[in-house]
């Protein structure tokens, strides 16, 4: 079973998997832990009418918002939309459907989502437009909004290193969505900077098991990018 999980390309990972109208879940945050090769693909399939999962839309010209650029996407669910102005553009113009969500929120529906929690109650968002056509309830005094749980056709997912196994480990900050999200989509296809044997990975160390994911392809080449760069300003020193 597991070495059919390996392919040896990304193309060959998402082979038979998309289609026009599906729902895709993208792990990473801006563009830490992006599944960039994942997306390309998805981006050259020319699928469209897509609904994406995703914590933002990217930034234009980088990860998701390739996706914006030729207008493959239908609706995004998201917490943060900042850095992408083609999607502005469109959704200004009504051309794209957006749900935001306070952060913890949409984390919170992806994990109950993955752990087959059809709904759940939250203090965050009461008495807001978030609120707005969703069931209310007071517990122990307090009024709390139902949300809903979040699933997907498929997840793409980036990490650090995995296993012929599908257990996968993240580095770091990007860490973020990823985890959760393999869990919550019928299909979860992974990319991986490190492939490895089983056994090789400290079971101790592993975040998402492999009964998670479907599908591995290891990266040859890892593009990672700084989507905004903020450094110091160097102190004056006596010479100066």
């Amino acid at each position: 079973m597991s070495v059919r999980k390996i392919h040896s390309t990304a193309a060959a990972a998402l082979a038979g998997v998309l289609r026009d109208d599906m729902t895709i879940m993208s792990g990473g945050f801006g563009v830490c832990g992006i599944p960039s090769a994942l997306i390309d693909v998805v981006l050259e399939s020319g699928v469209k009418g897509l609904t994406l999962i995703s914590n933002n839309p990217g930034a234009e010209g980088l990860g998701l918002g390739k996706l914006f650029a030729t207008r493959q996407v239908r609706k995004l669910i998201c917490s943060y939309a900042g850095e992408n102005a083609q999607f502005a553009r469109q959704f200004l113009a009504g051309e794209v459907e957006v749900e935001f969500n306070p952060q913890g929120t949409l984390a919170e529906r992806i994990r109950a989502g993955g752990a087959g929690i059809p709904a759940f109650y939250t203090r965050t968002g009461v008495g807001t437009v978030i609120a707005e056509g969703k069931p209310l309830a007071e517990f122990d005094g307090k009024t709390y909004l139902m949300e809903r749980g979040l699933r997907a056709d498929l997840a793409l997912v980036h990490a650090w290193q995995g296993d012929s196994e599908g257990n996968l480990v993240y580095r770091m900050t990007a860490r973020n969505f990823n985890p959760m999200m393999a869990s919550a989509a019928d299909l979860t296809v992974a990319e991986v900077e490190h492939l490895l044997e089983p056994g090789q990975i400290d079971p101790d160390h592993i975040i998402t098991p492999g009964i998670f994911v479907d599908r591995i392809v290891r990266l040859d080449v890892v593009d990672k990018r700084i989507e905004q760069r903020t450094v110091r300003r160097r102190a004056a020193t006596v010479e100066e």
